[in-house]
Order: structure tokens, then C-alpha cells, then sequence
């Protein structure tokens, strides 16, 4: 290859018109060194990474460590109020974040499919880049794979995370009992509506906004003040998946007030044109959390004292009614059965 391959960046240059991504930036030769070092490295570096690796050697954590995975493949690539870069990044940060991790570290893996504009990978990369730094959360190792045209949507993402397990902090669906509380700590369906206004072109003015955000600082303030029992981001199913969830694996009923859901207008309004329930929505920026009942104002308080929080709400409770259901009182005071959907009207939001 010359060296007026168009692959010769010179951030912050963008990529010359027409540049694309071939099988051989997959082959481990000198285009996928070039493409490592002129491109995500320039935009990722960190001391870590810096090194180039198979691995990272990372310092001792004193603690238990929380490791997650995900895997972003969301259509479009750029929707209002974020991307797949930035979604990557949040995924894994807020995974550790309700499983009550300090978040320390993420990797990044690529794949790409031949014929990917390189402009739209240098967008991408750039955005994992400014997330994952206004995070202060360093990508210190990864990988890039190529694939042929046509046996991938354009790029996929997979991030995965470490943390650091917070003193004290014990989590999980089986310290839930009946009388605790179910609150979110925003406005619901905003990411799922966002990418379905944007895929199918609906043309709603103002549009949807994705909620994608990072919401470890906002649980950290919530684990400080308040007696916390289950932590959970409602992402694919939304609240629904994760209320079903709850009452498969506690036995107990997951009752919720409708009229307690905390909306935006413009969620409110395309949910009942388009006949959907904001609680079978994915979000990105939310939390699910169960309380005991005694510690209600003290986690309102905290979740509302931080900017993702401020519209945080106590949506329902636990009880112990028999059989265990998801039940959704109605404005009038009504008690409807909640179903879990049967597949999902919208594949490929996250």
C-alpha cells in the first residue's frame, strides 16, 4: 500500500470522500495497524491502550470485582440524542452501576462489514471516545474485526466493563419483600420511541430524544443514603421485563400506579397515537430500584438531587397478593394484569 492510502489520517482530519472499510483492515497486517493506530488509537489513547497489547495489565483493586458484557447493534447508528458510540459505553457503565460496581475500566470490540464508510467509523469512534472520557473511564484494551458485505448492518459494537464492587453494597431480587417500594428515576420509553421515530422515518416534530446517559453517579449517591434492595436498567422490555422479571424469581406481586409514571409530553403523546405502553419501552438512562418502604423520601431525595434524577418517582410496590402477577392500577383505581410481550415490536434498539 502507498502512502496515499486514504487510510493515512491525520486526525483531526476527517477521512477523505469515499474511504472505506475493506476485508483487509480485518487480516491482522499492515491496514489493521494503521487502522489501530491512525484512527482508534488517536481518538482512544490512554496509557494502557497506548501499549497495544493482546491485553491489559491493569493495577490491584482491593475488593470484589464486577465484570459485564454487552453488546450494542442498534439501527440506526445515529438517532436524536445519541448514537451507538455513546450507547456502547453507557450499556456497560450502567450494567456495573445497578449490579453496585464503581466502575473502573472498559473494553471495546468492533465489527465491521466491508464498505463501511470510514467517516462513519471515525464518527463512532469519536463518540465512544467523548463518552467514555466524560465518564473518566478509560478503554484500555479491545479489538476490530472485519466482515464481508452484507454479514453485518454496518458496525456492532461490544463493550465490556469492570468494576469495583461498593463496601456494604448487596444487591439482588431476593432481598425484595413485600411492602417495598418501586420507584424509576425518570421519564420512561424515550430511548425506544427515539429509535423507532427515527427508523421509520415518522417525521413527530419535536422528534423522540434517546435518554442514553451514564447513571453510575446517580446510583452512587442513591447506595450512600438509603436502604436499597434490587437495582435494575430497564433497557430491552423496559419496566415491564423487569417487573416480570421480579415476579419470577421472588413469587411476590408487582403492583404499579399508572397514574405515578413519570412521562414526557412528547412520550405521552406518540404512545397514544401509536397505541404503545410506555412500560414495555426500552431506556437507556434509567434506573429500576426497590426500597424498603421505610426509606422511600430518603431515596427520593437522593435520586432528585442529582440531574438524571430530578423527575424520579415512586411508581408502585411489592405485595404479597396471590397468584404473584404484574398488575397495573388503572387513573379510575381499576386493576388490569400486565402481560409480558410475546417477541418485540422493535428489534434491535440498543
Amino acid at each position: 500500500m502507498s502512502d496515499d492510502n486514504p487510510l493515512s489520517l491525520a486526525c483531526p482530519v476527517p477521512a477523505p470522500a469515499g474511504a472505506q472499510i475493506l476485508l483487509a483492515h480485518g487480516e491482522g497486517a499492515g491496514l489493521t495497524r494503521r487502522l489501530i493506530r491512525e484512527l482508534l488509537l488517536r481518538e482512544l489513547d490512554n496509557p494502557y491502550l497506548r501499549l497495544l497489547g493482546d491485553g491489559a495489565v491493569l493495577p490491584p483493586v482491593e475488593g470484589a470485582l464486577v465484570v459485564t458484557t454487552d453488546s450494542s447493534v442498534v439501527s440506526p447508528l445515529f438517532f436524536p440524542g445519541g448514537d451507538i458510540g455513546k450507547l456502547a459505553v453507557h450499556s456497560a457503565i450502567n450494567d456495573l452501576a445497578v449490579s453496585g460496581a464503581e466502575p473502573l475500566y472498559l473494553t471495546l470490540a468492533l465489527i465491521l462489514e466491508e464498505g463501511l464508510p470510514l467517516a462513519t467509523l471515525q464518527r463512532v469512534v469519536k463518540s465512544v471516545a467523548e463518552a467514555a472520557c466524560a465518564c473518566r473511564i478509560p478503554i484500555v484494551t479491545g479489538d476490530t474485526k472485519v466482515v464481508a458485505r452484507g454479514q453485518a448492518d454496518q458496525l456492532y459494537l461490544t463493550t465490556t466493563g469492570v468494576g469495583r464492587l461498593r463496601p456494604g453494597v448487596e444487591l439482588g431480587a431476593r432481598r425484595i419483600q413485600p411492602g417495598d417500594v418501586i420507584l424509576v428515576s425518570g421519564p420512561l420509553a424515550d430511548h425506544g420511541l427515539a429509535i423507532l421515530a427515527a427508523r421509520e422515518n415518522l417525521g413527530f416534530e419535536p422528534p423522540p430524544q434517546s435518554d442514553t446517559a451514564p447513571v453510575h453517579e446517580l446510583v452512587a449517591e442513591l447506595l450512600t443514603t438509603t436502604e436499597v434492595h434490587f437495582l435494575r436498567d430497564p433497557t430491552r422490555g423496559g419496566v415491564s421485563a423487569v417487573l416480570h422479571e421480579l415476579v419470577e424469581a421472588t413469587g411476590f406481586t408487582m403492583i404499579v400506579d399508572e397514574a405515578n409514571l413519570p412521562l414526557s409530553d412528547c412520550t405521552r403523546g406518540v404512545c397514544e397515537l401509536l397505541g404503545l405502553d410506555p412500560l414495555h419501552i426500552a431506556n437507556e438512562g434509567k434506573v429500576v430500584a426497590v426500597v424498603a418502604a421505610n426509606a422511600t423520601d430518603r431515596a427520593l431525595q437522593a435520586l432528585q438531587a442529582h440531574p438524571l434524577g430530578r423527575h424520579a418517582a415512586v411508581i408502585g410496590r411489592v405485595t404479597g397478593d396471590r397468584p404473584p402477577a404484574v398488575l397495573v392500577r388503572s387513573n379510575l383505581g381499576q386493576l388490569r394484569r400486565l402481560e409480558e410481550p410475546r417477541g418485540s415490536p422493535l428489534p434491535r434498539i440498543c
